[in-house]
């Protein structure tokens, strides 16, 4: 393929099946799984094309012009191409589990129909090369996975909906806003290595309040506190949803975002000389330790994940923020082991809910005898959520302490600390119970599909997972890993 058709048929391999699969009946199961099932493994023999090209320094561009100076541009660098694969293998996943899990679902057609627009939507934006092409795409993801939010229909759902439609079209307004007073300022949106600021006559305050403007609008998607209030309340959505809004989706595009406005449109450089790139360290943190402290007290099992998930998300917008090489390892290390993690968590979750009927941190009492496969998958994600070796989430938390360290930031490690310490405080009484604690005499009555049993489609997914998130731990330093390709990407960023 041609350097500018690869980007395209990326995103179409997922495009161009949901745009069929509205059209199917809902008794046509085996042709929706067939569909969904061939888009994404299409999407990552793609991928594994365009990796093994972009390594070896071929560029893949495609760009369209718009308006006169403006062009919808796709582009291939190895920061897109690590996110874009994370989504393709995550969607992969996801589909297996979610076709086995809405089995008995009314309106599939609908929910793998959105579901494939909504990774369209999250491949396009890291593969945008600019800035405008970048808002179209996180625009395009917030209109597709609202149906998802509210697929259950229920009034619950709704609230959820109501409540995530605000936060992400306000997020996207200030983007907006950012944007075009960025363009009118600058005169270009297109991402480049470094930013393409310094050196522009611009008067600083006014680059500061863009600066804002773009953070804000991205920072609502990743969940930064005060703008985190749609992620608990969106847990009414079901199991697969959950996990592709935690995982990769949603929370990962903004803080994708995040990566993209301080290292391809200020530079990390420049922003630290602008004094932004310190206050959104400690945003972070605040968000770090917040996410963390209310998790405690959350006994739904899916808003105690929830909650972690915006403390966790944002160790990824801190190691960007250090402003360091190794930090910055530690930071997107995080972007690519969170998501296995969190995936994994809620994959879990969704058979405890679906088999069982456990919604409650109370009623996990000796699941793992009941559900030993997927307990065991859960507790490899919570250990590694924790830090704990020699899981992945272990590996990326020494990189931001070491990172932190050599920044001359030691109040990180403090943080990196009291957050770990609030982990164990909220996942080790669920493994205490899961595994020590003596089943109940009955389950509880709420029960989507009674006797049913545990099919391996859904416990394979998060069994596959977990087994990366320990193998990760294990051997981080192999080639071909996420570690050797985001000290790829981190030592192109700071290149002379």
């Amino acid at each position: 393929m041609s350097g500018g058709a690869l980007p395209l048929a990326i995103v179409a391999s997922s495009l161009v099946p949901g745009l069929v699969i509205f059209a199917l009946p809902e008794r046509a199961v085996a042709a929706r799984s067939a569909l969904n099932l061939a888009g994404a493994l299409l999407k990552i023999g793609l991928l594994v094309l365009m990796m093994y090209g972009v390594f070896h320094g071929r560029s893949y561009e495609l760009r369209v012009p718009l308006v006169p100076g403006l062009d919808f541009v796709l582009h291939a660098d190895a920061l897109s191409l690590m996110f874009v694969n994370l989504s393709a293998v995550l969607w992969l996943a996801t589909t297996v589990y979610a076709i086995a899990y809405l089995e008995r679902s009314p309106n599939r057609s609908r929910f793998f129909g959105f579901f494939c627009l909504c990774v369209t939507a999250t491949v396009g934006l890291a593969m945008a090369g600019n800035l405008l092409t970048f808002l179209v795409f996180y625009e395009m993801l917030t209109l597709t996975t609202y149906p998802l939010v509210v697929h259950r229909g229920t009034e619950a759902a709704r609230r959820a909906g109501r409540s995530y439609l605000a936060h992400t079209l306000a997020g996207g307004m200030l983007l907006l806003a950012g944007t075009v007073w960025l363009y009118a300022e600058a005169g270009t949106l297109d991402f480049t290595r470094r930013g393409f600021l310094a050196g522009l006559p611009i008067d600083p305050r006014v680059l500061v309040a863009i600066f804002v403007l773009l953070i804000a609008g991205v920072g609502v998607k990743s969940a930064l506190v005060p703008l985190h209030g749609w992620l608990p309340r969106a847990m009414v959505a079901p199991a697969p949803v959950s996990a592709l809004l935690h995982a990769v989706a949603v929370v990962k595009a903004g803080a994708f975002g995040i990566v993209r406005i301080v290292y391809d449109v200020y530079g990390i450089e420049f922003a630290a000389g602008l004094g932004v790139t310190l206050p959104l360290a400690v945003l972070a943190a605040t968000t770090i330790l917040y996410g963390s402290l209310r998790a405690l007290f959350q006994d739904d099992i899916k808003r105690r994940l929830a909650f972690s998930t915006i403390s966790q998300i944002s160790y990824i917008t801190l190691g960007i923020a250090i402003a360091g090489p190794v930090a910055t390892v530690g930071g997107l290390l995080h972007l690519v082991h969170q998501g296995f993690m969190k995936i994994t968590l809620f994959f879990c979750a969704g058979n405890l809910a679906e088999t069982l009927g456990v919604h409650k941190v109370a009623d996990l009492d000796g699941t793992g005898r009941r559900a030993p496969v997927t307990m065991a998958a859960f507790t490899v994600a919570a250990l590694g959520m924790i830090g704990l070796p020699p899981t992945a989430g272990f590996i990326s938390k020494w990189y931001l302490g070491i990172g932190a360290l050599q920044a001359d930031h030691g109040w990180v490690v403090a943080v990196l600390i009291g957050s770990a310490l609030l982990n164990a405080a909220y996942f080790l009484p669920l493994l205490r119970r899961i595994w020590f604690a003596p089943p109940p005499a009955r389950w509880p009555a709420e029960r989507p599909h009674p006797g049913r049993a545990v099919s391996l489609a859904l416990v394979l997914p998060p069994f596959l997972t977990a087994l990366a998130v320990l193998a990760w731990g294990l051997f981080a330093s192999a080639p071909g890993l996420p570690l050797h390709w985001v000290k790829f990407i981190a030592a192109w960023e700071y290149a002379p």
